[in-house]
């Protein structure tokens, strides 16, 4: 292929190919395969590759080619395009970095150089291809110059090709025939790339349809930047699969993070140490340091660095900060002149650069030697020196930002530096991509942490790098502010129809889905159809014939979109001054926009060494006084940091879990960095128990030093989940308290302050409805202080905020003040396109509300789970949020004023949905439940009559007065027997001209609200009800369904503007929501809150349960995956006391053996479980200890209860007969307390043995029980093999070991019986409140089995039964807690379960294959059950098997599921076996010896495990084991012959050595014998 590639060049661009290169890399033939066919085309492939030079080579021999020249053979038939040669631009090269555009025309000398040269050799043309570059740095006379003599090849950025296109330099563009658009990825993902993409559009109007060629190192998904590059048009994808070699490792330089070392104040150069006249190891009384020394990283940073730097030949170090980059770059030439030129420090000889933000600063006295700093403020002429110096090997080394982190060949660079972690693993790579940036080169990456949450990400973000995890990459779709923008720069240039305009905006990629009316909104703003009287710049931009459909530029419209053009938003800086300063304010630095608004008067931030507090933020000042002491946070340049994706957030949480089970994944580390992870995870463990991951966040609360409480929700998930998350939880709490709640979000979490008080912040205030947090935030959004700035920053992209004086930037008060001013107007219209673009933003370009919807799905189904844990001060985790976090009341001065924040955003629902891209809520909604909620509400449904005139009287309450003519619909009383009846208590009022009955008690409502007279007879307070009106709308919306503003006027007599401003007063304190929720009603609806939220919980519940109901193999998958149980061969998930805990609140209410509970029940579920996790639980009052009947002789059925609701859930006791003795116990009981064993003795003259047996027969009828399970242990451990339902290997129990000191001693001994230790006391009393017993009962059964079903229930021989169950779930279903539906086939219409679990059971439906296991898994997950164990459905929601065989659920039982489907039933005691092969369906495709050794290594494994004693099988189907056909299949399986039966696990026993007579007979390196086991139980 390579002879043929290079064929169809030109003789002097192959000639001059082959003198300079071998051969073409892969990605070069593959590309010029592509492009010289004339496709569009994406190359992808990393750094050093030739991809540019692949891109390049086609264009210069299109370019080489002279028209007299004659067509060689070779190219007769190759798709070349004819040169024409008409002096204009033939190529366009489109980067988004000027450095890189200018890198790129230095690097095409040599290729124009070289093929003209060869040229020459071979008696050729020489070709004359020139090249230009035209950027924002392009003098205007150069400007001038190629307008005059456009070059061949122009170089530029996406925003001067925009300017160009909307001016005369538009004519030069009309023979472009390539577009070569470099690093593609860093644009695509923005409105710069939604904005270029719009250009190409513009451009192919004026140029044609040219050659698209893309090239991207890091992107993914390719189909989607692909698309974005071609638009509508086809694009070739050039990937070839190749082998970057990386070189990467994270350093720390000290032992510990979070306890720094103070560095020495000498400096250490070989054996000597020197003095420090100069103060550069730290800060002097009389004068401070910008530069951090004591108890900071930097030091150690900077001389680990220092030595990297000086080994290597040439490095180029990356920062996150232009700050950084200063004081990194100054430090590094200190450490160099004090090492090599001491006399080189001096003051005078360098000036502090204006980055360092404070005129104290001491950024550096020594001069430039052997670093520069590079980044954006940086002056062009000394980014180009520093370029050029580093190219030619003449500078050891640059400190950057991502100024230079895109493909700029860096030529001899081979260290990349990365200090702190990048944003994002493509940055990352981009960043280390510097380094050895040829083909086949190895990128040498160091990266240094600066704290120990950086330190987990920078492991996570190498890890990521090695293997190639970049982030998805997302386009924003339909950006309306850029299409305003573009729409009035290309009307200005010439006349444009507006259905071709459409057609070309809708032929970019970001507008491929553009609704027409969307479309059609921005044109009436463009247009001028918003009045300008009220702001300015509302005026037209454009004319809109509507009648020929032109658009038309108005004067000044060019001017506009040339001067304010663009996508970058202007930020701005704020000055830090210090407070009370003599004469002028000294100047102490300068802050971010963002950084201000996310601060308060009294917050303490850092600059430097130094801390601040503020004083006061004005209109463009910080006032600030030193506040030495203390702590505070660092500041930021926004743009310098992006938030954590989501994808890499779940990777951070998934990190942490992984290595702090095995520290050896965590690779690529030095020691100090290792030791340091590992020690941050396990002070993390110890501070809150456990560690916050993607499958398990951590509510930490804690009280700050004024007694509120802080809450901190560990979420790893990126500022993009964690932000919107944020605004909701925020709303709720002002909902709920009427307080700010303060709510900030970073990337590791959210952190709220709550007022002191004595209830605890739970969970619940982070857990929605996965189906409404979108309608949250969207609804909370508009009155952010977020949406306030980005309404700023996209009116300006809009051109609704031009540049007054172009070239000099305005104060960032004004813009903030004509901004607000705009919105003001702006919310007057709700299909306002900026309003809607800036929603549009805030929800899928800010925040990430995909990831946080499928968060609280995740945590509905709990595949997330909330963990909360009181603190007494912040855990490692927390500190580093609170001290790094930087979002508190972000944007306030952009923030609308209270009273107009009252005035909801107006948003025109529909519209706004087209633009999302989402469907309308009416689309949702089914009518029948409109039709049916609205029933129940005005009480017409059979259920809900009226049956008597009581009802009546409470059916007026809450519907208020019902039409005379309309009564029969609500009640079966007639109106005399009412009034008859009532008398007093009801009257007859004329509403509207037509007669009604209502309660007296309304006659002053609507005395004051209607104007209708009190009637005769009635009455009625004298006293105005100045809300009158307002109650009754109220009451209306609550007891009814949608309506409308005409239907709410016809009911009271109404005119249509009271009745508009009563609906407008109930949407502003949130009673009612706007929208179109009925099919056929085009006018405006509204709806009260809680009625619609009933709408739409029973319309989305109706729809799942409507679906197809799965089988019951994939309940039987489901049931213990919900209830935590690991599979045979996998660790669960929980661990410690605190995952006990989650167990048994999930168990409370079921009565297990208790033999089984530390058995089988906890260690299936529990990954470290030991018995002192529950005794802490336990003695510490956390769980309380109920008996509930005898499993077997000393084997007690036992609940486990959380104190918090034990009551509830204990089960009512009925009176019960007791001896004498039981009652003398329970008497002393009730004295209250806990009393010992020998307390008792001493209280009740019985014999120990007496009390020990009243005290237990006590217990199994749930009066009394132990303070710790250590007393049923005990029972237990002194049980025989048959005492037990569960046979496991037990500690034996004995009394404790006394020595015996003295006679007193002894004689006082009183032998208390193991069983007996511990404390003694009644047990809890059962709750007679109905109501909360009944709710504690539902939300209980739904939490253990997700899906509710009669066998469930039955099983748990609930007092009351199915019925009872139905009652309670059927209330929870009219409330929106549950629902009812088919959900699981086989088992009735009668089955209650919740949205997100139903969904959760519908992913675990069965594969549509027909053959093999009914999940389609090859080796599905296998379950040992106890029988009694809630997770196994078998004998309670499905059926057992239809056989002779009858098995049960009794104690003792063991069951064998394989994916979901019943495969044996062990009996108690192992006897007895039950196999269920022959009841497997048709196609599960294994043999009988298969199915015999899953069940067979199933039940060795858990012996193995010591969770019971090995087993010897007699009986297998009823049959004799020597008997059935089975015997071999499970012989095969491992099982091994005994003179009793089948015995399966344990290890044979070797036969014993004879005794050897001598000692020389006697061998020491014998094995030792084969040990029987743990006597003592195995532990795990």
């Amino acid at each position: 292929m390579t002879t043929n590639i290079l064929d169809r060049f030109r003789p002097h661009v192959r000639t001059w190919f082959t003198d300079v290169f071998a051969a073409p890399t892969p990605v070069q033939e593959q590309a010029w395969e592509e492009i010289s066919a004339g496709s569009h085309a994406l190359v992808v492939a990393p750094t050093g590759s030739g991809k540019t030079l692949a891109a390049f080579l086609w264009a210069i021999n299109s370019l080489v080619d002279q028209p007299e020249q004659p067509a060689l053979p070779a190219l007769i038939d190759a798709p070349l395009r004819p040169t024409r040669r008409g002096g204009k631009v033939k190529v366009l090269y489109i980067s988004p970095l000027k450095a890189l555009g200018v890198d790129v025309e230095n690097n095409l000398r040599a290729p124009l150089l070289g093929i003209s040269r060869v040229a020459a050799r071979l008696e050729m043309a020489e070709p004359e291809v020139t090249v230009g570059v035209r950027s924002g740095d392009t003098p205007a006379s150069e400007r001038n110059r190629q307008l005059r003599t456009p070059p061949d090849i122009l170089i530029t950025t996406p925003e001067s090709l925009y300017l160009m296109l909307t001016s005369k330099a538009a004519a030069i563009l009309d023979e472009v025939h390539t577009v070569i658009i470099d690093e593609i990825h860093a644009m695509a993902g923005t409105k710069r790339g939604v904005h270029l993409s719009l250009t190409l559009e513009r451009l192919a109007e004026v140029a044609g349809d040219f050659q698209r060629i893309g090239l991207s190192a890091t992107v993914r998904p390719l189909e989607r930047v692909a698309a974005f590059l071609g638009g509508d048009r086809p694009v070739s994808l050039i990937a070839p699969q190749s082998e970057k070699r990386w070189q990467l490792d994270v350093h720390v330089p000290v032992d510990d993070l979070s306890d720094l070392p103070t560095p020495d104040q000498g400096s250490p150069i070989g054996e000597a140490v020197l003095d420090d006249p100069h103060g550069f190891g730290g800060p002097t009384p009389a004068q401070e340091s910008a530069l951090p020394q004591q108890k900071s990283i930097w030091p150690f940073i900077e001389q680990e660095l220092y030595q990297e730097i000086m080994a290597a030949q040439s490095t180029l170090v990356f920062v996150n900060s232009r700050r950084s980059a200063e004081r990194l770059t100054s430090r590094l030439n200190e450490l160099y002149a004090i090492e090599h030129d001491p006399a080189a420090l001096s003051p005078e000889l360098r000036r502090d650069p204006a980055q360092l933000m404070k005129s104290v600063d001491v950024a550096g006295k020594a001069p430039a030697i052997i670093a520069r700093a590079h980044h954006g403020s940086v002056s062009k002429e000394e980014r180009a020196q520093t370029e050029a110096a580093l190219k030619a090997g003449e500078l050891k080394c640059v400190v950057a930002t991502s100024s230079l982190e895109l493909g700029i060949d860096m030529g001899a660079v081979d260290l990349v530096v990365q200090v702190e972690s990048p944003p994002s693993v493509a940055s990352g790579l981009q960043r280390v991509g510097r380094a050895g940036h040829s083909v086949g080169a190895v990128s040498q990456g160091s990266f240094y942490p600066k704290h120990r949450a950086d330190l987990v990400q920078s492991a996570v973000t190498v890890q990521r790098m090695r293997q190639g995890l970049i982030e998805e990459l997302k386009v924003p779709q339909n950006a309306l502010d850029v299409l305003l923008q573009q729409t009035v720069a290309a009307a200005s240039i010439s006349d444009v129809h507006v259905d071709t305009w459409y057609e070309c905006v809708r032929r970019a990629y970001p507008y491929r889905d553009l609704p027409r009316d969307v479309f059609d909104a921005v044109i009436d703003l463009a247009s001028g159809v918003y009045p300008s009287t009220d702001f300015a710049e509302l005026k037209p931009r454009v004319v809109f014939d509507r009648t020929t459909g032109t658009l038309q530029g108005r004067p000044g419209a060019q001017r506009v979109a040339v001067t304010s053009g663009g996508t970058i938003p202007d930020r701005g800086m704020f000055g830090v001054f210090l407070v009370g300063s003599e004469g002028a304010p000294r100047r102490v630095g300068e802050l971010d926009e963002e950084m201000v608004y996310e601060s308060r008067v009294g917050d303490v931030f850092t600059l430097g060494a130094t801390s601040w507090r503020i004083e006061d933020i004005t209109r463009d000042q910080v006032l600030v006084s030193p506040a030495p002491g203390h702590t505070g946070r660092l500041p930021f340049w926004t743009g310098d940091q992006a938030g954590r994706p989501a994808e890499l957030g779940r990777a951070v949480g998934a990190f942490r879990r992984e290595v702090h089970a095995n520290p050896g994944v965590a690779t690529d580390l030095d020691e100090r960095a290792r030791n340091n992870l590992i020690a941050f995870l396990n002070e993390q463990e110890e501070a809150t128990g456990i560690i916050p991951d993607e499958q398990t966040l951590v509510l930490e609360r804690f009280r700050d030093e004024l007694g509120d409480w802080r809450v901190v929700l560990h979420s790893p998930f990126g500022r993009g989940v964690n932000a919107a998350w944020a605004l909701a939880v925020g709303a709720r709490i002002s909902e709920t308290t009427g307080m700010d709640a303060q709510a900030v979000a970073g990337d590791d979490g959210i952190i709220l302050r709550l007022p002191e008080s004595d209830r605890e912040p739970s969970a619940d205030l982070f857990v929605f409805d996965a189906d409404e947090i979108r309608d949250i935030v969207t609804e909370q959004v508009g009155n952010s202080a977020l949406f306030a700035s980005r309404f700023r920053e996209c009116a300006a992209r809009g051109l609704l905020l031009p540049r007054r004086n172009p070239g000099k930037r305005a104060p960032l008060w004004q813009q903030r003040q004509r901004a607000a001013q705009l919105l003001d107007v702006a919310r007057k219209y709700p299909s306002f396109p900026i309003i809607l673009e800036t929603v549009r933003e805030c929800l899928q370009d800010v925040y990430d509300l995909p990831e946080l919807t499928q968060v609280q799905k995740d945590l509905g189904l709990r595949r997330i789970r909330i963990a909360e844990v009181t603190t007494e001060q912040p855990s490692p985790f927390a500190s580093s949020l609170l001290f790094n976090y930087t979002g508190a009341f972000m944007y306030e001065g952009d923030s609308p004023l209270a009273e107009k924040r009252a005035a909801a955003l107006a948003l025109d629902p529909s519209l706004l949905a087209k633009l999302l891209g989402t469907v309308e809520l009416r689309e949702l909604l089914d009518q029948d439940v409109i039709a049916e909620i609205h029933a129940q509400l005005q009480r017409t449904t059979p259920d809900r009559r009226a049956r008597t005139a009581e009802e009546l009287a409470d059916t007026l309450r809450l519907i208020g007065p019902i039409p005379v003519s309309d009564l029969e619909n609500h009640t079966d009383v007639s109106l005399g027997a009412a009034l008859d009846q009532l008398a007093g208590r009801v009257m007859v009022v004329r509403i509207a001209g037509r007669d009604h009955l209502a309660q007296s008690l309304d006659a002053p409502l609507l005395r004051d609200a209607l104007g209708i007279p009190v009637p005769a007879g009635v009455s009625a307070q004298a006293t105005v009800i100045t809300d009158a009106l307002a109650q009754l709308v109220n009451r209306y919306a609550r007891s009814r369904g949608p309506f409308t503003v005409a239907e709410l006027a016809e009911v009271f007599g109404l005119g249509h503007s009271t009745a508009l401003a009563a609906i407008q007063g109930a949407l502003s304190q949130k009673v009612l929501v706007e929208g179109h929720f009925r099919a056929g009603v085009e006018a405006m609806e509204y709806c009260a809150v809680e009625v619609l939220r009933r709408i739409r919980s029973l319309s989305l519940a109706r729809a799942r349960a409507e679906a197809e109901p799965v089988s019951t193999s994939a309940f039987a998958r489901f049931l213990p995956e919900w209830l935590g149980v690991a599979p045979i061969g996998e660790s669960p998930k929980l661990h410690g006391a605190d995952g006990v805990f989650q167990v048994l609140e999930q168990l409370a209410g079921v009565r297990l053996p208790a033999s089984a509970w530390e058995a089988l029940i906890l260690p299936s579920r529990i990954s470290d479980y030991h018995q002192g996790m529950l005794d802490e639980l336990t003695a510490s009052g956390e769980i309380r200890i109920l008996g509930a009947g005898v499993a077997a002789a000393k084997d007690p059925w036992i609940m486990l209860l959380p104190a918090d609701y034990a009551a509830e859930l204990a089960p009512e006791q009925h009176d019960a007969a007791l001896s004498p003795l039981q009652e003398q116990v329970v008497e002393v009981l009730g004295k209250g307390g806990g009393f010992y064993f020998a307390d008792l003795l001493a209280e009740l003259d019985v014999p120990a043995l007496e009390i020990r047996d009243a005290l237990w027969s006590l217990v199994d009828a749930g009066l009394v029980t132990p303070d710790s399970f250590g007393a049923i242990r005990a029972r237990l451990s002194g049980t025989s093999v048959k005492g037990a339902a569960h046979r496991a290997s037990r500690r034996p129990t004995r009394g404790r070991l006394r020595m015996g000191r003295t006679s007193f001693a002894q004689s006082q001994q009183q032998g208390t019986p193991p069983d007996m230790l511990g404390r003694w006391s009644l047990a809890v009393t059962p709750s007679t409140d109905t109501t909360s017993r009944s709710v504690a009962h539902g939300e209980a059964w739904l939490d253990r089995y997700g899906v509710v079903t009669r066998g469930s229930i039955v099983a748990e021989d609930v007092l009351g039964g199915f019925a009872l169950a139905y009652k309670v779930l059927s209330r929870f279903e009219e409330n929106g807690k549950a629902l009812r539906g088919y959900l699981i086939e086989g088992l009735g219409a009668a089955q209650f379960s919740t949205p997100s679990i139903v969904d959760r059971l519908r992913g675990l439906a069965d594969s549509p294959d027909l053959s093999g296991w009914p999940s389609g898994a090859d080796d599905p997950h296998c379950y040992v059950l106890a029988a009694t164990d809630p997770a196994n459905p078998y004998g309670a929601a499905l059926p057992w098997p239809d056989t002779e065989l009858r098995p049960t659920r009794a104690a003792g039982a063991l069951v064998v599921l394989v994916d979901g489907l019943l495969l044996a039933h062990l009996g108690r005691g192992g006897r007895t076996l039950n196999l269920f092969f022959d009841e497997l369906p048709d196609g599960v495709g294994e043999s009988t010896e298969q199915l015999a050794t899953r069940v067979v290594q199933a039940l060795g494994a858990v012996i193995s495990h010591g969770r019971m004693s090995r087993i010897v099988v007699e009986k297998i189907n009823g049959e004799s084991v020597f008997d059935t056909p089975m015997l071999g299949a499970l012989k095969t399986a491992g099982a091994s012959i005994t003179p009793k039966g089948l015995r399966i696990g344990g290890q044979t026993v070797p036969a014993r050595k004879p005794v050897t007579r001598t000692l020389e007979d006697i061998s020491f390196d014998d094995p030792p014998p084969m040990s029987f086991g743990n006597p003592f139980g195995r532990r795990r």
